[in-house]
């Protein structure tokens, strides 16, 4: 098996870049499926230019019932490396649809074999944290013990933490436990790949993600965290018994702590993300009468580095070499 030697990281925001901006046009119209159709098309052809052999391992298209990059698909030009592919072409449909922040595109690689494959299994919870703090955290632990150690690991009081939490119904008692201890909240509708990520982008001002939210996500978030020096781990949640029994069929243990070393077992990772909005994490894409402005984050696992690309597209030329419609 070949391993990955380019940064491919640097290939690969073309590809969440072209989806950025296709997705874009959306802002605020209202139609998640048809952004998620237009980020997805875009990607596809991007990846299938890329020097490699790649299998989707993680998509996002069947829990959200959306247009999507099929588990098992094989993308890519051919040839060494090859790769498992996770890719959540718009993580935050809903806060795109409605012209909210935080929504962006983004998409990983790792050796083929090294991504955890949750079949079935879309929902997990989450803990994720930056390098300061990344020996300390326990999922299993109660809320305010994880808060008060990771203040401590970064030198503050309980009271300067700001967790990130999705917004929804099943978070009401995490939600109390957080305040309760103390700690600042800052709720996202959506798009938990980017919450995860905030903790060890320090622009951001995040300290903590905590949270049920999606499987894919989370790995694609282990690749990210692994090349920022951050942590995540991560228990399988069953939505309701049926999805439990089938899980456990299929030889899933929703007890088991999944560390991040467990949802990618290699450094060797590359990730890419651009936004589509304007967030905590990246600037949104800004359109122009000729031109168009993406700002992104690559990452390599190997070297730890991150790269923040701002970059502008002349439309007038992409039209004359591309099918994808900007």
């Amino acid at each position: 098996m070949t391993l990955p030697s380019r940064n491919l990281a640097l290939e690969l925001v073309r590809v969440t870049e072209a989806a950025a901006m296709t997705a874009g046009r959306f802002m605020g119209r209202g139609d998640k499926i048809a952004a998620d159709k237009a980020a997805v098309d875009a990607m596809r052809i991007i990846l299938n230019t890329i020097e490699m052999s790649a299998v989707v391992v993680l998509g996002e298209g069947e829990k959200d019932k959306a247009p999507m990059l099929f588990q098992g698909e094989h993308l890519g030009a051919g040839g060494p490396p090859e790769v498992d592919l996770a890719v959540d072409p718009i993580d935050g449909t809903r806060p795109l649809a409605l012209g909210l922040s935080n929504a962006i595109a983004t998409v990983a690689v790792a050796p083929r074999g090294t991504m955890f494959n949750p079949g079935p299994i879309v929902y997990m919870h989450k803990i994720a944290v930056g390098p300061v703090a990344r020996d300390v955290i326990d999922i299993e632990a109660p809320v305010a013990e994880n808060l008060k150690k990771i203040a401590k690991a970064k030198g503050e009081d309980v009271e300067h933490l700001t967790a990130v939490i999705l917004d929804r119904p099943r978070h009401k008692d995490l939600i109390a436990e957080v305040r309760k201890s103390g700690s600042r909240i800052k709720l996202i509708p959506d798009g938990d790949v980017a919450g995860a990520l905030m903790t060890a982008w320090p622009q951001s001002e995040i300290d903590v993600l905590l949270g049920i939210g999606g499987t894919p996500e989370g790995v694609l978030a282990a690749c990210g965290l692994r090349a920022m020096g951050g942590n995540i781990q991560g228990i399988l949640y069953a939505r309701d018994e049926a999805e439990y029994k089938r899980g456990r069929d299929l030889g899933y243990d929703f007890h088991k702590v999944l560390h991040i070393d467990e949802l990618v077992s290699s450094e060797n990772v590359f990730l890419a993300a651009t936004g589509i909005t304007r967030g905590d994490l990246l600037d949104g894409v800004s359109y122009f009468a000729d031109s168009v402005r993406t700002d992104s984050l690559v990452m390599r696992g190997l070297t730890g580095t991150v790269r923040q690309i701002i970059s502008t597209h002349q439309l007038e030329k992409l039209g004359k070499i591309s099918q994808i419609i900007y």
